[in-house]
């Protein structure tokens, strides 16, 4: 393999120096950032002095092929330079401490989590021998040479002195070695920033001034690790933003009284609209509002709660939105956990963009699909690693992207950064756990403290959910409903205490379909959906005959490649309908709470079994979308559960007790002021009352660990994995694929992502349920349960037991 010249250590530095420019053309002075007029300063300095450790011979004798390991971390010799130069430079005693916090932990926290990740406060105490690690390194010949001699050392503090503004340093008559300043500096940090005592109730004041302090220093080191990243990557951060400047003067559509009032706020926003009302164009709207009174460049961050939701926005964005200039569709960003798959099956579409089209159902038509390569495959990675590097200045995101930044650190101290300044756009709030939406409500209040604004957007919110955000941001919010009217009423509600696989249900489901209405199942579980598909798919056959789409199964456990495949089938048979639109549809679709969002699909009749409030009117949504059935509003029946699992049980009965209450009432026409009923009657039950107080102790405790910023140099990566099985769950292999996958991971023309299509998202508490066991050499989880591309994965089979 050829071998290319290193970067030289100078023009890395510049390039880093020159990055952060960029990062604070896109910051600007916001929030916090403006009570600190050195922040920038102080980062530029640091960019220039983070690598200067990688002078020493150890660590350039490792770069050439076959080198020794040095063993040393590069940083801490980088602590001497930043010593050396700031008496050179007159900087204050707060200016070195800082400057000296960003170099020493660009790659690693003071204070690691345990033996596997040691911090540098490990790796160097009073067992160190500094002069040996750092003064003189051994020569191939055995004799022992300056790890930096005195010509490259002075060539390099000329360098760094003409770059920073003044001049060379003279020789330092105080006899230290590069090591001695390097363990002093060092030591230095580690008094400063370890073991900050708890919170003083009685020292308010200088509690606050610390944790602005730690909150800076963050910010601060997430602006050198991003630097260095993007500039290690030659990737430069987009100064084009996709939304037109102009959108909340001049919407691509007519809008609603509520669309206008959004885009007229200044600061927060809650929204509260209709399913089909628009929300996103009122978002976007607001959006394009706050912009111009914001400095640098803020970006948006569009947050949605599952994958696949995620993936139907950034499709939406970038069918609606501009372009930069020379390019055909907008660079929309895109994080959650199988970020690489998806951008990986779009370019395979994008291979074949006018390829073989199949007759659908209807008269519909369905694009060709090249095999995805290993060419696309590493574009694919590329653009990844571009997205996690913010380059794009809009990205839709799952909250774990999000929290994951408060643990800041090397690995996130850049995701914090990128909060500061920016819009963020809480879609679909009300899907969230108590857990989960009290720290997001945590976040709120720091990015708040950022500079950054916040608009939460749902078709259901709730009382206290609303009174929490508002309560969290400790700043005005402006509430906008859409008027009562906006949607018409689309559904005649019916309860049914009989369950959805009892015999009468069955049939009524039937006798729909053979009318030639198209209908909406929904079960709260796998096997229950499994077992509801297969008592009715021969009858919506029988009633569609030819269809190959007549009827479909919905949920989580299939492959990645037929989950695409299948949703793809689902939007081009149940779209939205038209006001033109009077025929009756036929089909079945049998789904879990996978249809709940993201696939914006209609249906004549919908029957579902009942779950908490928000969930029935998500479901209730993919019935008569926009109220455009030839029928007027249409029967959706809600029928009791079996059992409330996957869902908190105290949350299923609420929602019973508001959705009986409500026929209680009189209501038989369900519109959109009835959900609002539902939800005060839902959330007013001990339950209710339970669940707030719930998310409230998870907002305290989570600003309380982990946003005082007292403390911030301490691994917190245990918290991670803890965050990445809530949100992330786990990947299992068919142990059917397992041959196909290892020739797509390990083939010739093989790679990672090709074999990522074959894998099934599972729950990390499901891996045990399906036996599945880890295969180190693959390193994924194999399962023997049962697969059919229809039915999707099913658990292993017990074995007999023998008497």
């Amino acid at each position: 393999m050829p071998v290319h010249d290193p970067e030289r250590l100078t023009t890395h530095s510049r390039v880093v120096r020159e990055t952060v420019d960029g990062i604070r053309a896109r910051i600007g002075d916001a929030g916090v950032i403006a009570h600190e007029p050195a922040f920038w300063t102080r980062v530029a300095a640091a960019a220039l002095l983070h690598d200067t450790g990688k002078i020493a011979e150890g660590f350039q004798r490792q770069l050439l092929p076959g080198g020794p390991y040095w063993g040393e971390r590069h940083e801490v010799l980088s602590l001497a330079y930043v010593d050396l130069l700031a008496r050179a430079a007159s900087w204050s005693a707060d200016d070195r401490l800082m400057i000296a916090t960003l170099v020493a932990t660009h790659h690693r926290p003071l204070h690691g989590a345990d033996d596997r990740r040691p911090g540098l406060a490990s790796l160097y105490n009073e067992h160190t021998d500094w002069q040996k690690a750092f003064t003189r390194v051994q020569a191939p010949d055995g004799t022992t040479v300056p790890q930096v001699t005195s010509g490259v050392h002075h060539e390099l503090v000329a360098w760094l002195a003409g770059m920073l503004g003044f001049d060379p340093p003279a020789h330092p008559s105080d006899g230290l070695t590069l090591a001695d300043r390097a363990r002093n500096l060092l030591d230095d940090l580690l008094d400063h920033w370890n073991g900050a005592p708890p919170p003083d109730p009685a020292d308010a004041d200088h509690d606050c001034v610390r944790s602005e302090t730690g909150l800076l220093a963050a910010l601060g080191q997430g602006a050198l690790t991003l630097a260095d990243h993007a500039g290690s990557a030659h990737i430069s951060l987009q100064t084009h933003l996709p939304l037109p400047a102009d959108y909340d003067i001049h919407p691509p559509h007519p809008p609603y009284p509520h669309q206008q009032h959004a885009a007229r706020v200044n600061g927060h926003l809650v929204l509260t609209s209709p399913t089909g009302s628009g929300k996103t164009e009122a978002a976007l709207g607001w959006a394009a509002h706050q912009i111009r009174s914001m400095p640098g460049l803020p970006r948006i961050v569009w947050t949605l709660p599952y994958r696949a939701s995620l993936n139907a926005a950034r499709d939406r964005f970038r069918r609606d939105l501009t372009p930069a200039p020379g390019e055909d569709l907008p660079d929309i960003g895109l994080l959650h956990g199988t970020a690489a798959h998806t951008l990986l099956r779009e370019a395979a579409d994008d291979e074949c963009p006018t390829g073989p089209l199949d007759d659908g159902p209807r008269g519909t038509r369905r694009p060709g699909r090249t095999e995805p390569t290993k060419t696309m495959a590493r574009q694919a990675r590329a653009r990844v690693n571009a997205m996690r590097l913010f380059a794009q200045r809009m990205r839709v995101a799952t909250p774990h992207q999000l929290l994951t930044a408060a643990l800041a650190g090397p690995s996130h101290s850049s995701a914090l950064l990128e909060q500061a300044n920016s819009l963020f756009v809480l879609d679909e709030l009300h899907a969230y756990d108590p857990q989960t939406f009290g720290r997001l409500c945590a976040a709120m209040r720091l990015w708040k403290d950022l500079g950054s604004r916040i608009a939460v957007l749902s078709a259901t919110l709730a009382p206290p959910l609303l009174h929490l955000v508002r309560e969290s941001l400790t700043a005005p919010v402006t509430l906008v409903r859409a008027a009562p009217g906006t949607a018409p009423d689309r559904h005649r509600l019916a309860l049914d205490p009989e369950p959805l696989t009892a015999p009468a249900s069955l049939d009524r489901i039937r006798g729909w379909l053979h009318e030639g209405h198209s209908v909406l199942v929904v079960a709260n579980t796998v096997d229950r959906a499994r077992t509801l598909y297969e008592e009715l798919a021969d009858d919506a056959r029988q009633a569609c005959p030819g269809d190959p789409d007549a009827a479909l199964l919905l949920h989580s456990r299939f492959r990645h490649q037929d989950r695409d495949a299948l949703e793809h089938r689902l939007l081009q048979r149940h779209p939205e309908r038209t006001a033109h639109d009077t025929a009756r549809r036929g089909g079945l679709v049998v789904a879990t709470q996978a249809v709940e969002v993201s696939l914006q699909l209609d249906f004549d009749r919908g029957a579902v079994e009942n779950a908490p409030i928000e969930a029935v009117a998500q479901r209730a949504g993919r019935v008569n979308r926009r109220g455009r059935h030839p029928d007027g509003p249409v029967e959706f029946r809600v029928h009791q559960a079996e059992g409330h699992l996957p869902y908190d049980e105290g949350a299923v009965n609420a929602a019973w007790h508001a959705l009986t209450t409500l026929v209680t009432e009189g209501t038989t026409t369900f519109g959109e002021q009835d959900i609002d009923r539902l939800l005060q009657l839902a959330y007013a039950t001990e339950w209710g009352t339970a669940w707030a107080d719930e998310a409230r102790r998870c907002r305290d405790d989570f600003t309380r660990s982990f946003l005082a910023f007292q403390d911030p140099f301490h691994d917190h990566s245990d918290f991670e994995e803890a965050l990445s099985e809530q949100f992330d769950g786990a990947e299992v292999l068919w142990r059917a694929d397992e041959g196909a996958y290892r020739s797509l991971v390990k083939g010739p023309d093989g790679d990672p992502l090709l074999a990522a299509r074959l894998l099934i998202p599972l729950r990390y508490r499901q891996l045990k349920q399906f036996k599945a066991t880890f295969d180190p050499g693959l390193g994924v989880h194999i399962t023997d349960g049962d697969y059919d591309p229809v039915l999707g994965l099913r658990r292993p089979a017990e074995p007999e037991t023998v008497l």
